[in-house]
């Protein structure tokens, strides 16, 4: 259940290369890859795991509510982390010219859905 929700997110997202739902202990739930994407997706959201949970870790500190949604724009990469629970989060990765607009709309969209498999 969760695969095809990430298919819909990645597929449906202009330049949408892999979706992940991911616990914050680092360890994948389910991924999605498109074919010739070429990121491994769980390494990606591992090491991304750790970052997230320091900035919900700042953000409980400075008292400005809760992390909701998280985006990291490298060069080659960028990254759309949006928060499901306190356990679990869903990624986004899409190509630095995709449509981050619509991906964190499907994000927003997907998120309810993949709340209620977990």
């Amino acid at each position: 259940m969760f695969q095809e929700n990430l298919r819909k997110l990645v597929t449906e997202t202009e330049g949408g290369i892999a979706g992940l739902l991911m616990g914050f202990d680092g360890i994948a739930v389910d991924n999605f890859i498109i074919e010739d994407g070429g990121v491994d997706i769980q390494t990606v959201g591992m090491e991304f795991s750790f970052i997230l949970g320091q900035v919900r870790k700042a953000a409980e500190i400075l008292n400005v509510g809760g992390v909701e949604e998280v985006a990291i724009r490298c060069e080659t990469l960028t990254l759309i982390i949006r928060v499901l629970s306190a356990d679990y989060f869903v990624a986004l990765a899409l190509r630095p010219e995709g449509n981050s607009g619509k991906g964190r709309y499907l994000l927003r969209v997907v998120a309810p859905q993949l709340q209620s498999e977990l």
